[in-house]
């Protein structure tokens, strides 16, 4: 009897700690319209096209100026005509993934000037997108938390949309600031 409650206890915090990972490890809300689709968290993006990162829970770009990694909300005047809903963008997960740029200049090489082949956000129709504020499917507020569910073992819960990013990166239509 004593076997059969350990095993019991084991399996529900196994499901738990399930449950509080996925609940964790999701950011979709966070993503920008501009992202690409098929990813429940995602850290950065490479942009092969204009050799830099954005950062998605930062919210903010990260390129190489005068040699030294500058965080800011917009990409520098010098891309200013770079179009972030038809650049290719490489997901890359982990911490400070921009001081491996030498080798993912070199390995991303091939999606430049890809031009538009891969779905973003804003143009899904999967559900679990709507909560990206700006979505043309948006949900009203607090509603966002009821569309995501995981399997019937437990409901993953999301970020608010309210925290996510409008998509103005770059001031809202993909383009740099000048």
């Amino acid at each position: 009897m004593k076997k059969l409650m350990l095993v019991a206890m084991l399996g529900i915090a196994s499901l738990l700690n399930n449950t509080a990972t996925a609940q964790i490890n999701i950011n979709i809300s966070a993503q920008p319209l501009w992202g690409p689709t098929g990813y429940d968290h995602v850290d950065y993006y490479y942009l092969p096209d204009v050799d830099s990162y954005y950062s998605v829970p930062k919210r903010q770009f990260v390129y190489l100026n005068n040699g030294n990694w500058v965080f800011n909300n917009t990409l520098p005047a010098r891309y200013s005509s770079y179009n972030l809903y038809n650049g290719y963008k490489v997901v890359v997960n982990g911490d400070r993934p921009y001081l491996n740029y030498n080798t993912d200049k070199v390995k991303y090489a091939k999606f430049k000037n890809y031009g538009g082949k891969q779905l973003v956000i804003k143009n899904s129709n999967d559900k679990k997108y709507f909560v990206v504020k700006g979505h043309p499917h948006g949900m009203p507020p607090g509603q966002a938390k009821k569309i995501y569910s995981g399997n019937a073992k437990g409901k993953v819960i999301m970020n608010s949309p309210g925290k996510g990013n409008s998509g103005k990166g770059n001031n809202g239509n993909g383009k740099g600031k000048h």
